[in-house]
């Protein structure tokens, strides 16, 4: 038997046109004849426009056309994005893709020029005349809901965008009633900007009487019902390229209004177009997120169990409604964590604020609720003056539960939560580091230990299936098409092990092809870690369906029946004489003398999430005099199924964990009173820098998922949902002896230096 490539840690193939500049963005796309955009922002957060005048811009050297809301109403595009209500009591708010009235963001796109080169375009930006009278703006996520708040839309007086009670709240009461004690939490989980190395781009052009697009995202075949839906198009009319992407982090995988504005621009000057952003432009118009306010309470026994969460949470989308309230969507079901808990309820709200819209950014909810759950079961620890580890231990799920129903109504499907722990801690050496942050104490150094114990849904939008197609070319080389996206995720590598364990070709005689809508009838994209789960699962099945069909020309070719022969390593023999043999690459040889397809499209569509889980700790030393942080050593293990390739899932989690240490220590989007950002640039955005990340261990344990053929629940969002909070639970830890019990976040010195004053005043 040939050695399985599956949980082999094999080197990304694709790295190499990455690493020498050789592979082919969106920006580096060169089309005859074509012309280039560039929008106009709105300066202010909140204001009325009066008038908009363009002639100027219109008579500029090298302008082809201006063009604003005016021109897009009169032609047949809708040219309106509108987000699916699928919150409780979504109030959704229709989003132009140019403003028209109002502008509600700073950043909010008016007016695009479109000119031969995109040095006119810019300088046009400069002559239009757009006359504003500013209005009150709102930019807190909970004042907005005030009663003196400014309101953003009509449909939405009181700016309430979603409001989401749940729960049995009777149940609830009796049970806090009862409790022994009780922990609570009140914290702010900052906004984020997604910042991804290579800035959107698009480009835009006509094809055989429809419309071609190539652009930057993660959601190819979701783009191209987004561009039909706006534009007024057929489906079928549409075409969606996507080459390398750098970096997407789920800000990638909505539907922009600049895709709309540039693809119509292409179609009403017959040429084709393109835009590619500037980075402060991304600071301003990219969607963002996170921007949560948390307030969480557990009833505890005197023991140390939970016995129930009560929570009261606000997030915004922003001024609109721009991809649907997928944070909040994966937020509640996550409220249960690893941990057995009888009563869960409460009321999640979503506001709308003069602020860029939000959208899915790594984790996209997860990170948030996690956040939430992970800080509130450390503050029980110290009400119960219990170990934090072993209070964790206390209260999770046993293994013989799966699959588990949550209070929250979402069914876990599979898990085993303590060896990941154990393995953790036995990394760490956790008891010897109790043992010497006590004796650092007596110097006066403060060593701090943070635990934070996971889970993830991923891998399942309801309806949201995956496609995945396998085909043998003439040359007995295989090629599987799929409508997911790699943008560093390692696709091309990790499918093709899959496709050479499963029908025995040669790794290097495999080709993964993604990000052209032509390949395939349908799709959807990448994020929410779906890609192995959906994506690898259809193609599995596909994969499948040409070996059987295979299988009948082996037979022939063999003269036995078809179930006669077995198949191992690439090979059909008869059962019973192994000497029979034929490969498949040979068959596939003679399928094409045949003329015979081995060609297979499958659909993978599973009857729930897979549930991800896994513990980090976080070790630092504060001093208490300067606010300083540092690492001294991180531990992340995980669980994600079954590993396809480690060197592939220990990359995601190192990527993961960097993202989660930026939100806690660094990263920060902020807007003054009158909506104006303040973080426009890298000089005001602080993502963290190499040498800024530390060194980690990491380890992964293996609980398959049941009901995905592969057995995969994904990892790509695991690093940022565990290690925001591990962080902060470790520098919360460092300084109990001076009473602090939370820090702002981003945790700049400053700000762990001021929560360490504040808990000493009022001590």
């Amino acid at each position: 038997m040939g050695e399985k490539l599956v949980g082999t840690p094999m080197r990304r193939r694709e790295d190499a046109d990455l690493v020498r500049g050789e592979a082919t963005y969106t920006d580096d796309v060169q089309v005859p004849e074509m012309a280039h955009a560039a929008i106009l922002r709105s300066q202010y957060g909140h204001a009325t426009i009066e008038s908009i005048d363009t002639s100027a811009a219109e008579d500029a050297d090298g302008v082809l056309a201006v063009f604003t809301s005016e021109d897009i109403e009169a032609s047949d595009a809708p040219g309106v994005i509108q987000a699916p209500p699928i919150m409780p009591n979504a109030v959704p708010t229709p989003f132009p893709v140019l403003a028209k009235d109002v502008v509600r963001y700073t950043g909010e796109a008016i007016a695009v020029v479109v000119a031969e080169d995109r040095y006119a375009a810019n300088d046009a930006l400069d002559l239009i005349d757009v006359d504003y009278d500013r209005r009150e703006a709102v930019v807190d996520v909970r004042e907005a809901l005030e009663d003196d708040a400014p309101t953003l839309h009509e449909e939405a007086p009181d700016n309430l965008a979603f409001d989401w009670p749940f729960g049995d709240e009777e149940a609830l009461d009796e049970a806090f009633a009862e409790a022994d004690t009780t922990a609570s939490v009140e914290l702010q989980n900052q906004r984020l900007i997604g910042d991804p190395m290579e800035p959107r781009s698009v480009l835009a052009e006509q094809e055989d009487g429809g419309l071609k697009v190539t652009m930057s995202t993660q959601v190819p075949y979701m783009e191209v019902d987004h561009l039909a839906g706006t534009l007024g198009l057929d489906e079928e009319d549409v075409h969606v390229v996507s080459p390398s992407v750098g970096g997407g982090f789920g800000i990638k995988g909505g539907e922009y209004p600049e895709e709309v504005v540039v693809s119509w621009c292409a179609l009403q000057l017959d040429r084709p177009v393109k835009w590619t952003e500037t980075r402060s432009e991304g600071h301003q118009a990219d969607y963002q997120s996170r921007d949560w306010y948390l307030d969480g309470e557990l009833a505890l026994e005197e023991d140390g169990t939970i016995s129930a969460m009560r929570v009261d949470c606000a997030n915004t989308v922003g001024a609109y409604f721009a991809f649907g309230p997928t944070l909040a969507g994966n937020f509640q079901p996550l409220l249960s964590g690893q941990y057995e808990i009888d009563e869960i309820g409460g009321r999640i709200v979503g506001s709308y604020t003069n602020t860029t819209p939000t959208a899915s950014y790594r984790g996209a909810g997860r990170p948030e609720v996690m956040y939430l759950v992970e800080r509130l079961v450390d503050a029980a620890a110290r009400e119960l003056d219990m170990d934090p580890a072993e209070f964790r231990r206390k209260n999770l799920i046993p293994p013989d539960a799966f699959p588990y129903e949550s209070a929250v109504g979402a069914v876990y499907d599979s898990g085993d939560y303590e060896p990941a722990l154990d393995l953790a801690l036995e990394h760490a050496d956790y008891d010897a580091l109790r043992e010497r942050q006590a004796e650092l104490r007596e110097e006066g150094r403060y060593l701090g230990i943070g635990v934070s114990s996971i889970i993830e849904n991923s891998a399942n939008q309801p309806g949201m299936g995956e496609l995945g197609r396998v085909r043998f070319g003439q040359d007995g080389k295989l090629t599987a098409f799929l409508g997911t996206h790699d943008h560093g995720q390692g696709h091309e590598t990790s499918f093709s092990q899959i496709l050479s364990d499963e029908l025995g070709v040669d790794y290097d005689d495999i080709e993964i092809e993604e990000g052209d809508t032509q390949y395939l009838p349908g799709g959807v994209g990448t994020f929410g870690s779906r890609s192995m789960a959906l994506g690898g699962a259809a193609m599995v099945d596909a994969a499948e369906q040409v070996k059987e069909e295979a299988r009948k020309i082996a037979a022939d070719q063999l003269e036995v029946a078809a179930e006669d022969l077995e198949f191992e390593d690439g090979e059909f023999y008869v059962t019973g004489a192994p000497d029979r043999s034929i490969k498949i690459t040979k068959v596939a040889e003679l399928a094409a003398d045949q003329e015979i397809e081995l060609d297979a499209t499958a659909e993978y569509d599973p009857p729930n999430f897979g549930w991800p889980f896994g513990t980090h700790i976080a070790v630092v030393e504060v001093d208490p005099d300067t606010g300083e942080v540092d690492f001294e050593q991180y531990v992340a293990v995980d669980d994600c199924g079954t590993v396809i390739n480690p060197l592939i899932v220990d990359g995601q989690i190192h990527g993961g964990v960097a993202q989660g240490i930026g939100q806690a220590l660094y990263e920060g989007a902020q807007y003054d009173e009158n909506g104006q950002l303040l973080t426009g640039s890298m000089q005001d955005y602080a993502v963290p820098k190499s040498i800024q990340i530390p060194e980690m261990t990491t380890d992964e344990t293996e609980t398959p998922s049941p009901h995905n053929p592969l057995g995969v629940k994904g990892t790509g969002e695991a690093g940022t949902t565990a290690a925001t909070p591990a962080v902060i639970n470790a520098i919360v830890d460092a300084l109990e002896p001076y009473g602090v019990e939370d820090v702002e976040m981003p945790a700049r010195p400053e700000n762990v230096w001021r929560a360490i004053r504040e808990a000493d005043e009022s001590a």
